[in-house]
């Protein structure tokens, strides 16, 4: 073993430190990880993602609902048009999308880059949604939205999350907060009920189209779990306000790097 894959396996530590700390986050470590670290291609990358962030997330539901802070009924309704449509973006949607989007002059912009900036954008927009102050809503008993704008809201979520191979942790735990009125702590643990639902069921899709390394996958998931159990377990430390401002200067700081890589290549 050498030192990149040894340090790769530190990295599927910290992937699951992190989904266990802010309910998210994992995929941002991990298409990075996959694709600049360990060398694989952004299509092969994104599936690997989906694998790794849905089997630590499912041990992360566990952890979470053991300390009561998983909403089953508002995570499930957000989980059903999301995985329809991870899936089908996974399964159809990205198969589909040509390898040399467009030509300018000697700059060709090319499938795997344009998933990278894609993934980098997204990350940027939901950064700027959780550094911004907004008080927490506590009240279990405000109204909560009308179901229809949930089902809209997670087929979105779902096909952006399948585009960018994300287990979409950074985007459900802003929209929890903000728009299911979902105390932060909650919402990082419900958000784990959602990714590891989309996750292992966009997943699906790509079994079916690519050829995976089971032993390096299934290891480096094995240690992501590790991690997220030792991330549940010191995210009752730190408190919700703080987790949500780290978590957004963590994600923007992700977005710029990816950036930067892209177009320094």
């Amino acid at each position: 073993m050498d030192s990149i894959e040894i340090l790769g396996y530190v990295g599927a530590l910290i992937v699951g430190l992190v989904l266990g700390l802010i309910g998210g986050g994992g995929s941002i470590l991990t298409v990075p990880l996959l694709v600049y670290l360990l060398g694989y291609n952004p299509i092969v990358a994104t599936a690997y993602s989906l694998f790794v962030v849905g089997t630590s997330s499912l041990v992360g539901t566990f952890q979470k609902y053991k300390k009561g802070l998983v909403d089953f009924k508002t995570g499930l309704a957000f989980s059903f048009p999301s995985f329809l449509a991870v899936y089908l973006s996974r399964r159809f949607l990205v198969p589909g999308i040509p390898e040399n989007l467009m030509s300018i002059g000697n700059f060709t912009l090319t499938k795997s880059m344009g998933i990278m900036i894609f993934f980098a954008f997204i990350m940027l927009l939901a950064s700027i949604s959780m550094i911004k102050s907004r008080k927490e809503n506590a009240d279990e008993n405000q109204t909560k939205q009308a179901y229809y704008k949930t089902f809209i809201q997670g087929v979105i979520i779902g096909t952006v999350t399948g585009l960018i191979g994300a287990g979409g942790g950074f985007l459900y735990v802003p929209a929890l907060v903000i728009w299911a009125n979902i105390p932060m702590k909650k919402a990082v643990g419900t958000s784990l009920v959602i990714v590891a639902i989309n996750s292992l069921i966009g997943f699906i899709g790509d079994v079916q189209t690519l050829d995976i390394e089971w032993v390096f996958l299934l290891t480096f998931s094995l240690i992501s779990v590790v991690g997220i159990v030792i991330g549940v377990f010191l995210s009752k430390f730190i408190s919700g306000a703080k987790l949500k401002k780290s978590f957004g200067f963590f994600t923007l700081f992700m977005a710029v790097y990816i950036i930067y890589k892209e177009i320094s290549q």
